[in-house]
């Protein structure tokens, strides 16, 4: 059965719990990095479940799949982020990378079945 609301989707609800823990390890930066890396990695990590939902929401499947893309490279970005958060002493990231990665997978497969419905769409 398809899901009526974004909030079903199992992508966003762990995208969302993610970025909360970014936003908890994050205020733990110092304060230098309040308009630099903090608000950089935040704003890549809320990315994430905004262009899910926003592309959960579109019609065209070409959209559904475009949208779910550019969450992908917000968690790529986010990935590089929490690297240097790491390499800077900030933050273990270990945890959040591996949520990441976990995020990416369920994004590729949400977009995959999307794509295999477009597929039988076009045929």
């Amino acid at each position: 059965m398809a899901s009526q609301r974004f909030q079903d989707l199992l992508v966003w609800r762990k995208a969302h719990a993610w970025v909360l823990d970014v936003y908890r390890m994050t205020r733990a930066f110092p304060r230098e990095e309040l308009y630099a890396l903090t608000s950089q990695l935040r704003r890549a990590a809320v990315s994430v479940p905004a262009n899910i939902v926003e592309g959960f929401r579109r019609q065209g499947k070409p959209d559904k799949i475009r949208f779910f893309n550019i969450a992908q490279g917000s968690l790529d970005e986010c990935h590089y982020y929490l690297i240097l958060a790491r390499d800077l002493g900030y933050a273990q990231t270990d945890d959040l990378i591996m949520a990441l990665e976990e995020i990416g997978r369920l994004s590729n497969s949400y977009s995959r079945a999307v794509a295999v419905d477009h597929q039988s769409d076009v045929t």
